[in-house]
């Protein structure tokens, strides 16, 4: 692979991880707006343009990427982008909310498979170091792109109406499709490929449950994302609505994502030398109390705590969050190399399961005031803790 051609591949990487990112993250400062056009009278109900992409994602990871071993890398991704586009389109002429609800579901079933099959893509290509750098670059994507999306989606509603960013999205996932089909090779050759099993999915959710360290991590990693869920349907509500932030939305959120980029910088940096295991048991005890500290403060403050309160909590558990993500995923995976891909889509589908029916609770707790994500994020990640400290337990135990 020339220097141009490799360069060109990372970019193409990136842009086909990013569509999920700019999908959930341009909403945010929308989801008011749409809600309001389509008739929504319960303001909890505007959580559901987050949550149903979420829903849909959580069965896309459970079957793009097997699917992907059968019909090849590039098949997959076609059949992804296409749902992707036909969930889009429902949501880009939406008149009703119901509409609105079934082309999100869509379209993050759809979006699962750019996101999980890209990844095979730099495993089929690239090997040591070369895999390294890719997948390095992909995860600074990850970082920037929650930092600038709710800005861009920002300035689309200061020029037009909600459904633009719906239109950006469509141009931005067939550019990513029509480049994939004209540039990139298939990297699954026919003898490769194994059959779709149904069978070999259940083994792999079987053995995934039954071993304690990828089940405890498993659940850990689905109730730290439970909160984020949470967070992510009421943060509109929360920063806009309950704090008058409105244009300052996207600082705000641009912030505490930014905790979540200087974790993983410092996370892989020092992950070597200190440990997953540490590192994540330093940042999850670092959260709790946190949130303790902040439940009293919203005990006494009646759930409306001062925003620059708000604001350093907030970047302390996402700071934390970005300690564990990566370390909690390849902790539950780490038993299971010999079915890695099949127990990456099981792992992947629990968790998002998990989290998103958790998260879906904090979102339809939101009652005008912040204690339900306080108390989510209290609850959800001593839930996480006790499943880490079980799965640690038991690993001794286990052969």
């Amino acid at each position: 692979m020339t220097s141009s051609r490799y360069v060109e591949f990372i970019i193409l990487v990136a842009l086909l991880n990013a569509i999920t990112a700019m999908s959930i993250d341009t909403m945010l400062p929308a989801v008011g707006v749409i809600a309001n056009d389509l008739g929504v009278a319960d303001p909890n109900h505007r959580q559901f343009i987050i949550t149903a992409f979420f829903g849909g994602m959580t069965f896309g990871t459970l079957i793009f990427g097997p699917l992907s071993d059968s019909i090849g890398r590039k098949p997959a991704i076609y059949a992804g982008i296409l749902i992707y586009i036909v969930g889009s389109f429902l949501c880009f002429g939406a008149t009703g909310f119901s509409a609105m609800l079934i082309g999100r579901f869509i379209a993050g079933f759809g979006a699962a498979s750019p996101r999980i099959v890209s990844m095979a893509l730099v495993r089929d290509g690239l090997a040591g170091s070369s895999m390294a750098r890719v997948m390095s670059f992909v995860m600074t994507v990850f970082m920037i792109v929650p930092i600038i999306a709710p800005s861009i989606g920002q300035l689309v509603l200061l020029a037009s109406t909600w459904r633009v960013i719906f239109a950006g999205l469509l141009v931005m996932t067939l550019i990513a499709g029509i480049w994939v089909a004209w540039r990139q090779e298939e990297t699954l050759p026919q003898e490769k490929r194994r059959p779709f099993s149904v069978r070999a999915l259940y083994q792999a959710g079987i053995e995934s449950c039954r071993h304690p360290v990828t089940m405890g991590y498993t659940l850990a990693s689905g109730f730290i994302f439970a909160a984020l869920i949470g967070y992510l349907g009421t943060s509109q509500q929360i920063f806009v609505e309950l704090y008058q932030q409105g244009p300052l939305f996207a600082f705000w959120f641009a912030l505490f994502a930014s905790a979540i980029a200087i974790a993983m910088i410092l996370n892989g940096r020092f992950v070597m030398k200190i440990g997953m295991r540490r590192i994540t048991k330093f940042a999850i005890r670092l959260s709790l109390v946190a949130s303790l500290l902040m439940l009293v403060a919203v005990y006494f403050t009646k759930g409306l705590p001062p925003l620059p309160l708000l604001g350093l909590y907030c970047f302390v558990i996402f700071f934390c969050n970005g300690l564990m993500f990566g370390n909690y995923n390849a902790l539950a995976l780490e038993p299971m190399g010999h079915i890695a891909g099949m127990a990456s889509s099981v792992s992947g589908f629990l968790y998002s399961l998990m989290s998103f029916a958790g998260g879906s609770l904090i979102g339809q707790a939101f009652n005008g005031t912040v204690t339900p994500l306080v108390i989510g994020f209290a609850g959800f990640g001593f839930l996480a803790m006790l499943s880490t400290e079980w799965a640690e337990a038991r690993r001794a135990k286990t052969p």
